[in-house]
């Protein structure tokens, strides 16, 4: 049964960084699966703040130039360096593995809440 744990989070000033960190386990074929932060507030959908598909990496246009994800196969692991954080990005994140191969396996993290406030 696959399961990803996530670390990092918490409280920041606007400015400030933090780095999120997410870890597989009992992925099969880690490399093959499309991996996501995203995030969501109350009240709204959850949004995709980036994602790494076969050796590219996109992002939403919120993050673009202050947000770089990251990803170790040999590690079954990724991370979202956050810079220049905004009150806006508060959100609780989230990572995501999905792999579709004929059906399909898609795992969410435990979720991790980001504060930015002065």
């Amino acid at each position: 049964q696959g399961r990803l744990v996530q670390y990092g989070g918490g409280l920041v000033q606007p400015g400030g960084s933090l780095r999120l960190s997410c870890r597989a386990s009992g992925l099969t074929f880690f490399s093959e699966y499309t991996m996501s932060w995203y995030r969501q507030v109350p009240g709204k959908e959850r949004e995709m703040v980036a994602r790494s598909i076969d050796g590219a990496t996109t992002y939403a246009d919120s993050v673009k130039g202050r947000f770089t994800m990251s990803r170790s196969n040999s590690e079954e692991a990724v991370y979202l360096q956050m810079d220049h954080l905004k009150p806006d990005d508060t959100a609780v994140y989230y990572c995501n593995a999905l792999r579709r191969r004929g059906r399909e396996w898609n795992y969410w993290g435990q979720g991790t809440q980001v504060t930015v406030s002065s």
